[in-house]
């Protein structure tokens, strides 16, 4: 058996009835390593999110097998799975106004005993860059402040547990750009520090060739290409999206990738 920290065997990105499932050609498998950055990448449609709950386990797979931890999905309860894997989806609505700081604690309503959940809760408002906001109401926030609460949340889950697994669905969306490059490098320090996993849906391929190790990208609802995060990617980014790109080194040696100028060289 693989030694690896999740594994999708023969899956399709389906959660339907069976019949529908029947397309083998469609079907994929794939591992997820310890520690390892994995960001999933493709166009809208694509079957991204859904990639993203089956890796989850909060959906069975319609075909194939989900192993996490060396224990296939069926058999993990949804309370011991809080204690090992945590999830940021992409639409983190909040009913009934809750304030900021009692959000950031459900991360931590499946341990019983849990006298340092203040301490944890302010620290991973910190780290996420919304302790400002611990006393504000959530349906005042906006969508970017409200993201960046779902993912202190997600690091209060993760705060004293090790080995495990992070998956999040557009960590980015709607945040400007310095918020962008600190919610990163906060993501993979606490990821580091506790030798986390950390899986990510994202639209920004120069954000996922920074900050992630490997590509998983998506099309059509099929696993079109798992690549390392380095140039060989390029051509693969070409035919996922459409586009004709150019590829630069900046001065640290980061590849940068931007569409080829099609603008109109007018005499």
């Amino acid at each position: 058996m693989s030694t690896g920290l999740l594994q999708l065997q023969d899956v399709v990105l389906g959660h339907g009835a069976r019949s529908q499932a029947q397309h083998t050609s469609k079907s994929f498998s794939l591992n997820v390593s310890p520690r390892e950055r994995l960001a999933i990448l493709g166009p809208s449609g694509a079957g991204k999110s859904t990639l993203l709950h089956l890796m989850s386990l909060d959906l069975p797979p319609a075909m194939g097998s989900v192993t996490f931890k060396g224990r296939v999905s069926a058999d993990w309860s949804v309370a011991e799975l809080s204690h090992h894997r945590a999830v940021m989806p992409q639409n983190g609505q909040v009913a009934f106004g809750l304030e900021v700081h009692l959000v950031i604690a459900l991360g931590r309503v499946a341990r019983a005993q849990d006298p340092c959940v203040a301490a944890i809760v302010a620290a991973a408002a910190q780290l996420a860059c919304v302790d400002h906001l611990l006393w504000r109401r959530c349906d005042t926030l906006s969508g970017g402040e409200l993201a960046r609460v779902h993912l202190a949340r997600i690091f209060a889950q993760m705060w004293d547990v090790r080995d495990s697994l992070i998956l999040i669905d557009e960590p980015l969306a709607a945040l400007d750009l310095g918020l962008q490059v600190r919610i990163l490098q906060s993501l993979d320090t606490f990821a580091a520090e506790r030798h986390h996993a950390v899986v990510a849906v994202l639209h920004d391929v120069n954000h996922a060739l920074k900050a992630f190790d490997r590509l998983v990208l998506v099309k059509e609802g099929r696993l079109f290409a798992d690549v390392p995060s380095n140039d060989q990617a390029v051509p693969l980014f070409e035919r996922l999206y459409g586009l004709r790109l150019e590829s630069l080194r900046t001065a640290d040696r980061s590849l940068v990738v931007l569409p080829a100028s099609t603008r109109c060289q007018c005499p």
